[in-house]
């Protein structure tokens, strides 16, 4: 029977949980990392036993992990983020110029067929890639040095590159997210990009309903089946685009709210989709004090609360947007962490819940990984 593998990234380590197929008893292992934040950790879809890890803190900076052997050991890889020519300039919140600073790694991305090559996204936003294992990055200037660049600006969490989708079908088509300047294509490798924003509409952030760029998108998600339909949570509203991000329009539909941070899509049903809506870009909490999912299985438009095994009173806690996960398992499981350390799994698709760990530090990302 295959095995589940979550890595949950959090405020203060990494840890790892395992199961079985059936998903019912689980095994924690850490904190790996203790005391430092770990944006994000992935493993590669070509090799189970090579993850990733993105580890920050504000004494000893960014910190790049490597393991070949599924967490056991961890190896320190390549942590030069340097800014290839000239840096040039961003707008900062209040409109005037600021060089680009590097910060920290906010997601990393592995080859779906090469587990040496891996994408990693910054802040400030630009793209990188290493195609040796994580012994040198080398940035994809098409992107930071894109026309566009100049207006962008940072968002409430900084000026992220959060989001990095690879297409399963066309090997040079890449998407990326930014907030909060929008989405941009890729479809030579990343040498050079283009902005996919038509139809998203930021009227409180921007004056110009058809700005190019700064609009600011949370998270996107894509079924493999389907690269040229895309999802999107954005600052307000759900989105979606059935021709590869050149045009936009709102699904919605009848949810509580539009604002909210994860998307992600069923592994067997493209058109199935969940969301987590938050109260308001104000109150980042769920509504009403109850802790629900919303799933639409017509691709956005009509939504359902999924609330059995979870919290529906007194609960307030947030799920950020790389912390919500999908295995590919026959019986599709979803995955999702929050901010007052709970993780919580479903192995039915959504119909029903219950906490895997409880009282980890704020969950920052969920990764699954399905074990032979």
């Amino acid at each position: 029977m295959s095995g589940v593998r979550l890595l949950v990234g959090t405020r203060k380590g990494l840890f790892i949980l395992t199961s079985d197929g059936k998903r019912e008893d689980w095994k924690v292992d850490g904190p790996h990392f203790a005391g430092w934040e770990i944006y994000h950790a992935n493993g590669s879809p070509a090799d189970p036993d090579r993850l990733w890890v993105s580890q920050s803190g504000g004494w000893f900076g960014q910190i790049i992990q490597r393991s070949d052997d599924g967490g056991a050991n961890w190896e320190t890889v390549d942590n030069d983020f340097t800014y290839a020519g000239d840096v040039g300039d961003h707008l900062w919140y209040d409109g005037t110029p600021r060089p680009w600073e590097f910060k920290r790694v906010w997601h990393l991305e592995p080859s779906r067929t090469d587990p040496d090559t891996v994408y990693a996204g910054v802040e400030d936003a630009a793209l990188y890639k290493s195609t040796d294992g994580g012994q040198k990055w080398v940035e994809l200037t098409g992107l930071r040095t894109h026309p566009s660049a100049p207006k962008w600006q940072p968002g409430a969490g900084g000026m992220c590159l959060h989001t990095i989708l690879l297409d399963p079908v066309n090997p040079d088509r890449i998407y990326v997210a930014i907030s909060a300047a929008g989405v941009f294509r890729s479809d030579d490798g990343g040498e050079t990009w283009q902005p996919v924003n038509r139809g998203l509409q930021s009227n409180m952030e921007l004056p110009d309903p058809d700005a190019e760029v700064g609009h600011c998108v949370h998270r996107l998600a894509m079924h493999p089946s389907r690269p040229d339909t895309l999802f999107m949570q954005k600052h307000w509203d759900v989105m979606r685009s059935d021709d590869a991000g050149a045009n936009w329009r709102e699904v919605s539909g009848d949810l509580p709210t539009d604002f909210g941070f994860p998307i992600a899509v069923h592994a067997h049903e493209p058109e199935t989709i969940y969301v987590v809506p938050i109260t308001s870009d104000q109150q980042h909490f769920v509504m009403d004090g109850r802790l629900r999912v919303y799933r639409s299985r017509t691709g956005g438009e009509r939504w359902e609360a999924l609330t059995a095994g979870l919290p529906q009173e007194n609960c307030y806690v947030n799920v950020l947007r790389d912390a919500m996960a999908v295995d590919t398992l026959d019986s599709c499981g979803i995955y999702f962490g929050t901010s007052g350390g709970q993780v919580y799994a479903s192995a039915d698709s959504g119909d029903t819940w219950r906490a895997v760990v409880r009282d980890l530090p704020p969950v920052l990302s969920v990764e699954v990984q399905v074990l032979p």
